[in-house]
């Protein structure tokens, strides 16, 4: 059974930073990819980056270029976001996922986690 737990959220002020981290129980050997998903109340889940497993390429929506950045370590099964320069739209639940990709805007749900607040005040 795959677990996957965020951790690292929190509230910061407009302009910081915070960096999530997601850990899984095990190797999701049959999944292509780690995403993380964030939903803020009345708006629709979104894809904020996700990374290969296996070659390391990685997706950012245009929302966080630049802001973001995602990373990971096979031998730990650990991913991570990076978030930098906080604006209060990113203000969400941020849930890490596991993915099997055909492509960056077409994926299938493997696991999911029970997601982390980030609340980004002005």
């Amino acid at each position: 059974q795959v677990h996957l737990v965020e951790s690292g959220g929190g509230l910061v002020q407009t302009g910081g930073s915070l960096r999530l981290s997601c850990t899984t129980s095990e190797r999701t050997f049959s999944s292509t990819a780690m995403g993380w998903f964030r939903q803020a109340p009345g708006k629709e889940r979104e894809l904020v980056s996700a990374i290969r497993w296996a070659a390391g390429s990685s997706y950012y929506a245009d929302s966080v270029k630049g802001r973001f950045d995602i990373t990971r370590d096979n031998a730990e099964n650990m991913v991570y976001l990076q978030m930098n320069s906080l604006k209060s739209e990113d203000t969400a639940v941020y849930h890490c996922a596991a993915i099997t990709l055909v492509n960056w805007s077409d994926y299938e749900y493997d696991y999911w986690g029970q997601g982390t607040q980030v609340t980004v005040s002005s």
